[in-house]
Order: structure tokens, then sequence, then C-alpha cells
């Protein structure tokens, strides 16, 4: 069981930047596969970056790429997304994820999610 807590969300203009968080509880966080997905108004959740167990390897949305970095620390619990160059269009409420198993880029696929924080680019 992974209990997941994101954090650091707030209003930024364009073209700045702003790192988000999210802390696991449990004893178990450097087994699980991260990813942080996001959802603006009226649209489907869609997939941001991931990350492996170890950090060895992410992938990222092309709608990101070059502009936001997920990295985590395994000794403190807690995954990153640092995010730049942001865009009005980054507007969402973004949400990390868990799994065991490697990454991916589908919703279903993982097992708990955090409540969400949001993330506003003025323009």
């Amino acid at each position: 069981q992974v209990q997941l807590v994101e954090s650091g969300g707030g209003l930024v203009q364009a073209g700045g930047s702003l790192r988000v968080s999210c802390a696991a509880s449990g004893r178990t966080f450097s087994s699980y596969a991260m990813a942080w997905f996001r959802q603006a108004p009226g649209k489907e959740r869609e997939f941001v970056a991931a990350i492996t167990y170890n950090g060895g390897s992410t992938d990222y949305a092309d709608s990101v790429k070059g502009r936001f970095t997920i990295s985590r620390d395994n000794n403190k619990n807690t995954v990153y997304l640092q995010m730049g160059s942001l865009k009005p269009e980054d507007t969402a409420v973004y949400y990390c994820a868990a799994r065991l198993g490697g990454i991916m880029r589908v919703t279903t696929r993982y097992n708990y999610w955090g409540q969400g924080t949001q993330v506003t680019v003025s323009s």
C-alpha cells in the first residue's frame, strides 16, 4: 500500500519554472515506478512523465520533453517534477501515481494516486 501526497503547485507566469513534489508513505517506495499525469478542465487525464523504481530510466510526453524533468529521491520517498519554460497550456491539476513494474503511459496501469496539485500558468 502506498499513499501519495502532492505539493508545490501554484500560479506562475508563462516562461517561468515550478517544481512539484510527491511524497509517498510506506517503506517500499523504492520498488515502485512513479509517474506524473495532468488533467486540464474538460480534458482527459494525460501522461506527463515517468521514472523507473531506481531512477535509471525516464519517459516524457512529447509536449513536455526538454522542458520538464522527473526525478526521485528514494531516501526521502519523494518524486519530483521540475517544470520549465511553462506555457499556459501546461495549466492543469498534476497527479502523481505509482505502480509495481515498469513505467507506462496508461492511467489504468497505475494502482495508487495522489489527490493532485493545481498548476496555473498565466500568459
